[in-house]
């Protein structure tokens, strides 16, 4: 199963990605893979809409194991999102 979901980021976040050189959505994948190990795939690369943010996902593991990784995916935009929060 595939998700596209649309992410909001904070302004911070932008900008901290911008100084990196990199895509918002793809500083946001990065930062994900980095903190839980988590792949996703950024949505800049599928010509979205200019301006908004995207992360393509594949959901493989157990349909048991999905409920731990919905929590981890959640976890890690919480904390994202407050550590970045305008």
């Amino acid at each position: 199963m595939y998700l596209f979901p649309r992410i909001v980021l904070p302004n911070k976040a932008i900008k901290e990605a911008e100084s990196l050189k990199k895509a918002p959505d793809a500083y946001y994948a990065a930062r994900l893979l980095n903190a839980t190990g988590i792949v996703v795939v950024p949505g800049s690369g599928f010509g979205q809409v200019p301006g908004t943010w995207h992360f393509r996902c594949t959901i493989l593991p157990q349909e048991e194991k999905i409920p731990a990784i919905v929590s981890q995916l959640t976890e890690f935009h919480k904390k994202f999102m407050d550590e970045f929060r305008d």
